[in-house]
C-alpha cells in the first residue's frame, strides 16, 4: 500500500473530515501541519488552489498529490477498505447532498464569526439557525441512533462532526446558542463528539485554538468572547 500523507492545518474542517475518514478506515497516514497565513513554497507548488487539505499518495517519483476534501474523500472510498457511503445508489446519492448541506453550513459559521456588529451576526445566526431547523427534520425521518442515518457512521458524519465542534466553543465562550430545541441534532451531536475518530481528528488544545482564531477576528463575535471572559472574571 502507497504511503500516505495528510497535509493539514490544525483548525480546517475540511482536513477533519479527510482525517476522520481515514481513522475509520483504519489506514496509517502521517499529518503534517502548516501555517495558512505563511504557506511554505513546497506546498504553494504542490496545491493548485493554495488550500488544505492534501493528500499525498507515495514518495519520491512516485508520489501523486489529490487536492479539494471532496475528491480525497471520493479516493479514499474507491481505494480503500471499510466503505463509509452506502451501497444503495439512491441513498448515497442523498448522502452526498446532505454532505454538500454540511459545506454550505460551514460557510455559514464563517459569515457568522466575520460579521462586523450585532446586526449583521443577528442576520448569519438566524440563517444559520434556519438551516439547522432543516438539517433538524431531515434526521428526525431517519432512524434512531447516534448518527445520521441510524446505527451505522457513515461519510455524512465525518461531514458534520467539524460542524458541530464549532457550536461548542460558540456556547462555551460566546455563550451564542443556535442549536437550542433541536432533539434530533442534538443526539446526533452527542454521538459524534463521542466518536474516536471525530475526537482524534483535531489536536487536544483545538478549543483553545479555535477560541483564540475567534479572539482575533476584530469582529462582533470576537468582542462577544472578550465580554464572556471579562464577566467570568468578575463573578470570581
Amino acid at each position: 500500500m502507497a504511503p500516505l500523507t495528510l497535509i493539514s492545518h490544525k483548525l480546517c474542517p475540511y482536513v477533519q473530515r479527510a482525517a476522520i475518514s481515514l481513522a475509520e478506515k483504519g489506514i496509517p497516514f502521517e499529518r503534517i501541519d502548516i501555517d495558512l497565513s505563511n504557506k511554505p513554497d513546497w506546498f504553494l507548488d504542490m496545491s493548485p488552489l493554495g488550500k488544505v487539505p492534501l493528500l499525498k499518495v507515495g514518495t519520491g517519483d512516485d508520489e501523486a498529490v489529490i487536492f479539494e476534501s471532496a475528491v480525497i474523500l471520493e479516493y479514499l472510498e474507491e481505494t480503500q477498505p471499510n466503505p463509509l457511503y452506502p451501497s444503495e445508489p439512491l441513498e448515497r446519492a442523498r448522502q452526498r447532498g446532505w454532505m454538500e448541506f454540511g459545506s454550505a453550513i460551514l460557510s455559514g459559521i464563517s459569515r457568522l464569526y466575520n460579521a462586523q456588529d450585532e446586526a449583521a451576526l443577528d442576520k448569519e445566526a438566524h440563517a444559520l439557525r434556519t438551516s439547522l431547523e432543516r438539517l433538524e427534520a431531515e434526521r428526525a425521518s431517519r432512524p434512531d441512533g447516534p448518527y445520521f442515518n441510524g446505527g451505522t457512521f457513515g461519510l455524512v458524519d465525518a461531514v458534520y462532526g467539524p460542524v458541530f465542534r464549532y457550536f461548542d466553543t460558540f456556547e462555551a465562550q460566546a455563550g451564542l446558542s443556535l442549536m437550542d430545541g433541536l432533539p434530533a441534532l442534538a443526539e446526533w451531536r452527542a454521538g459524534l463528539a463521542a466518536r474516536t475518530s471525530v475526537r482524534g481528528a483535531v489536536r487536544a488544545d483545538y478549543p483553545e485554538l479555535l477560541t483564540e482564531f475567534l479572539r482575533n477576528r476584530n469582529s462582533h463575535i470576537s468582542r462577544m468572547i472578550e465580554h464572556a471572559a471579562d464577566e467570568a472574571m468578575a463573578g470570581n
